[in-house]
């Protein structure tokens, strides 16, 4: 599991719907990774403190540009 792929799946991921291998994968991914470990926290606290603690799936446009910001940030980020 690299970076990007981990990223791609954040979203997926909080709302659990990834296969048990894949969610295992990005979450060895996430223990090793302090970078993605952050982007994952802060996505995670965003959606809460914007739902008063309550997960909920994102429109699909709002998913897509989420994704395509994380994908630029990630892409712009030295590794």
């Amino acid at each position: 599991m690299n970076c990007r792929k981990a990223i791609n799946e954040i979203s997926n991921y909080l709302d659990g719907d990834l296969d048990a291998e894949l969610r295992e994968t990005i979450q060895v991914h996430l223990d090793k990774c302090h970078h993605c470990h952050a982007v994952f926290d802060t996505t995670r606290k965003t959606i809460e403190l914007y739902c008063d603690g309550k997960l909920f799936e994102l429109p699909t446009d709002v998913r897509l540009r989420l994704h395509e910001a994380l994908r630029r940030k990630l892409c712009s980020t030295p590794r």
